[in-house]
């Protein structure tokens, strides 16, 4: 099992002080990743309702602080060697796949390989509304923007030809280092985001990694990789776990997931310090 945390840009790590105490904190103790969220801006008094929260309401609220992940991560790529660099997620419809592989595969170079791309299709309208996309679309876009972004990073330019995009053969370079391309990972905790991520993903990550609903989505998974006849451990799965204890990581992994992530157990550099040791010393070193 491997340990990644999540909302790792958000709120008070927009402060670079911090953020930078986060990640070399978070490497030093054995802390395989960290994700990054995306919103590139929350409209005022919006009404769409956070599907991961009891209420629909937004943590911090609609003044959020949400810097840029591609940004964010760069900044934790120069300054460690082995963390990786996750999105959890990028809203990838909202985006022009050709600026998203080009984005992906230059992080994954300069980090010497250690990008895993996460994506969803959002779920705020009015944030749909102002970039200009429309909200009805977001599915289709996702993946068939995946797709497209998978056409890029192949060795030979290729046309591409799809329902909302299309190009002829072009040049996309550099290359991921990692080979056939960056990690793409299928976020969303409904049963469409898992077939999608059987159908084109590297990965799924069903965000609220609630126990009532995560083994419904991967029966959902295996389902469809047995209609496309693909193999379903070919998926890793990412979920978010909350507060962890060893038997609540065995139940998981008896599960089928390989990651689980945490919310930074702190939001000051010695609780960050005292908390991720803790949390070393008791999960990490006693999970193989």
């Amino acid at each position: 099992m491997k340990f990644g945390i999540s909302f790792a840009t958000a709120g008070p790590f927009a402060n670079p002080d911090l953020f930078e105490h986060l990640v070399l904190t978070a490497e030093e103790v054995g802390i395989e990743s960290i994700w990054a969220i995306e919103h590139v801006a929350l409209p005022v008094d919006f009404k769409s309702k956070y599907p991961y929260s009891k209420d629909g309401s937004f943590p911090g609220g609609e003044t959020a602080s949400l810097p840029d992940p591609i940004v964010s991560l760069s900044y934790a790529a120069a300054m460690t060697k082995k963390l990786r660099l996750a999105t959890g997620i990028m809203i990838l419809p909202q985006r022009n796949p050709i600026y998203v592989a080009k984005e992906w595969a230059t992080l994954d170079v300069l980090s010497r390989g250690r990008a895993m791309m996460g994506v969803g299709i959002g779920w705020l309208k009015e944030e749909f509304e102002a970039v200009g996309v429309p909200f009805n679309e977001r599915a289709g876009r996702a993946e068939e923007s995946v797709q497209a972004i998978q056409s890029l990073w192949k060795e030979q330019p290729e046309a591409f030809e799809g329902k909302y995009y299309q190009w002829g053969p072009i040049n996309s370079n550099p290359k991921p280092v990692q080979k056939p391309g960056v990690p793409i990972i299928m976020g969303g905790n409904v049963e469409a985001a898992a077939r999608r991520a059987a159908r084109v993903a590297d990965g799924f990550y069903p965000a609220s990694g609630s126990m009532k609903t995560l083994p419904a989505l991967l029966e959902a998974l295996h389902d469809e990789c047995n209609k496309i006849d693909r193999d379903p451990s070919e998926i890793q799965v990412t979920a978010a776990g909350g507060r962890l204890d060893l038997s609540k990581v065995a139940r998981y992994k008896d599960l089928g997931v390989s990651r689980m992530l945490i919310p930074p157990p702190a939001y000051d550099k010695e609780g960050l310090t005292r908390a991720l040791n803790e949390f070393a010393e008791s999960i990490i070193t006693k999970v193989s």
